[in-house]
């Protein structure tokens, strides 16, 4: 179980999809360590059953794919009749299984990518809007990427995805306030197996280009996005917070 951090997300119940590992496990792990309870999601039930065990007792998972409606019902639902509310939504599930040039980019995958980078987090939010947060309020982040924030070569699309990602949540905030905020974070490398072709073998010479002079940790993200979700940030919506060691200020990303 996490070393605890502080109690602010005591009473709270927060859903983290794509949290097997990586970022969303370093997300749940940085709630569950502030006292919030948590339901983690993913495809695979053997990664998630790993992961419970590290989150310990306050953390459950639901297995499925996170495009999939019924899956998210399935998990809202078990969220709710084990914990009693769902205070806190992290939509951080997302796929890129192509690189190169876009105009090369098979139509096929790009409707993949779309589907479970920015529809899947759309229905996640609708659905927990339906069943508690439209009634009772909370906190969304939404898990973007610095390859939203400007051309990315290689991975174009997924880019793309997190810009359109990225709207979406202007667009919720608008709609949800004022007693739903909707902020995201946009991470540039973090040191996960989604990103390991981006540094693997070369890490020191990608981590020189910027300013602190490493890649990131899923702890960087969970911190900011713990922030995001609580009281202190609480007259903050729409905002998609950039978290990148500084790499876009050397035109990077």
């Amino acid at each position: 179980m996490p070393n605890a951090v502080s109690d602010r997300f005591r009473d709270k119940v927060a859903v983290v999809t794509g949290a097997s590992r990586g970022i969303g496990l370093g997300i749940a792990e940085r709630l569950v360590a502030e006292g919030a309870k948590v339901c983690i999601t993913a495809r695979k039930q053997e990664a998630l059953d790993e992961a419970v065990q590290r989150l310990g007792s306050d953390a459950i998972a639901v297995a499925g794919k996170a495009h999939d409606p019924d899956h998210q019902v399935e998990a809202i639902t078990r969220t709710i009749e084990t914990f009693g509310s769902l205070d806190l939504l992290v939509n951080n599930a997302g796929i890129n299984p192509v690189y190169g040039p876009m105009i090369e980019l098979d139509l096929d995958a790009a409707r993949k990518i779309v589907e479970v980078n920015c529809l899947s987090a759309l229905g996640w939010t609708q659905q927990a809007h339906k069943a508690w947060l439209g009634e009772h309020g909370g906190a969304i982040v939404n898990v973007s990427s610095v390859a939203g924030q400007k051309p990315a070569p290689g991975i174009g699309f997924y880019g793309a995805s997190k810009a359109m990602l990225t709207h979406i949540t202007e667009e919720l905030a608008v709609e949800l306030g004022p007693n739903i905020r909707v902020n995201g974070v946009a991470p540039a490398v973090v040191k996960t197996q989604f990103a390991t072709a981006l540094y693997e073998g070369r890490e020191s010479e990608v981590a020189a280009s910027y300013p602190l002079k490493r890649l990131g940790v899923p702890e960087d993200i969970g911190s900011v996005v713990a922030f995001l979700l609580s009281e202190d940030a609480g007259w903050l919506t729409g905002q998609t917070i950039v978290i990148d060691g500084g790499v876009t200020l050397t035109g990077g990303v």
